[in-house]
């Protein structure tokens, strides 16, 4: 284990945003990962665990810390004694994308939806990622993870997991608390993918059965048209993905915004969860109250292609990027009495 002290921070994250960790230690093996908490214990210092810094706020200050980076790779596949079925066990490090990629090559269907997503596999349980109608938690069997209260390795059920909207216990009642190993996700073989969601219904000739691959390239495309997917010389990528997340909200606040807009919003299914909620898109309530894409403040803007991503244009700081969400949330409130939810993890405020 090679500890590294005061480690730039903002080259790890896709905003590009943020001061330098006090100390740092990249773990490629589990035991990487022991002895780098047992270090942060016998110190008394913070832990944080990154991934691929898709999903992150750093201030600007950074962070008087360890900075745990998870570079543990491996993918197993096995048959799951039910027809038609699959289990993938995926190493925490694994490149998102990479494996849904994998998937769908071998005509998995589950995480079709998910493209072009970026990040790691470890962390797509911790804020149960989801996008064009499907979330992890619909596929997750179990998360293996690193007790750091106990000093124990678990194998956490998906019932365990605690998973809601963009939610889990990893990022609510247990924050901190785990290290993520790896996933282990139950796929379908030889399944139609989901097209449930317009934006991909549009993408395909009307009573076209297109393949997994094919919704998987088509994702990628409409993540690429709204600054979604991370190409490089794009400055519409330097962002941390959605910003907000989609509000759930009771009908009667949904009628209540309807009349104070003029217009009925998009409204979506929340699941089995949330009967008597909606979801409706965080993007239209920021245009309606008043913010376009492309607007700015200082070096932060939201991006030129979808009004739910806050971008770097270049040298911006975490406290620009924090007063431009700050006066959309404020307007946002002000109008519809309807509260943003910030998605990335803020690390070091």
């Amino acid at each position: 284990m090679r500890i590294e002290e005061n480690k730039e921070l903002a080259p790890f994250t896709t905003l590009g945003i943020g001061g330098p960790a006090r100390w740092f230690v990249e773990a490629r093996t589990e035991a990487d990962i022991f002895a780098a908490a047992a270090w942060s214990r016998e110190n008394a210092l913070p832990l944080f665990v990154l991934g691929a810094g898709s999903n992150l706020l750093v201030a600007d200050s950074g962070f008087n810390g360890l900075v745990l980076h998870v570079a543990l790779e491996g993918i197993q596949i096995q048959e799951s004694g039910q027809p038609n079925e699959r289990l993938f066990r995926v190493a925490a490090g694994e490149d998102w994308d990479h494996f849904v990629q994998r998937t769908v090559e071998e005509d998995c269907a589950g995480i079709e939806c998910l493209a072009g997503i970026p990040g790691r596999v470890g962390g797509t349980p911790v804020q149960n990622v989801g996008a064009y109608g499907q979330e992890v938690a619909s596929t997750i069997v179990g998360v293996r993870v690193y007790d750091l209260q106990t000093d124990e390795i678990v194998e956490l059920s998906a019932a365990e997991c605690g998973f809601a909207y963009r939610q889990s216990r990893f990022n609510t009642s247990d924050k901190g608390r785990y290290v993520i190993l790896a996933v282990e996700y139950k796929l379908v073989v030889d399944r139609l993918p989901s097209l449930s969601y317009a934006d991909l219904q549009r993408a395909f000739s009307s009573g076209s059965t297109p393949s997994l691959l094919e919704v998987a390239e088509a994702v990628r495309r409409i993540r690429q048209s709204k600054g979604m997917l991370i190409v490089e010389g794009d400055p519409d990528c330097r962002s941390a993905g959605s910003f907000f997340k989609n509000p759930v909200i009771t009908r009667e606040l949904a009628a209540s915004v309807a009349q104070i807009a003029g217009t009925q919003p998009p409204q979506y299914p929340t699941g089995p969860r949330h009967p008597e909620h909606i979801k409706i898109p965080a993007a239209w309530l920021i245009a309606k109250a008043g913010f376009d894409k492309g607007y700015t403040l200082g070096r932060a803007a939201i991006s030129t292609k979808h009004t739910l991503a806050l971008v770097n244009l270049g040298g911006a700081t975490a406290a620009e990027i924090l007063a431009l969400a700050n006066r959309i949330r404020s307007a946002v409130s002000a109008r519809f009495c309807v509260d943003l939810q910030m998605e990335p993890v803020m690390l070091g405020f």
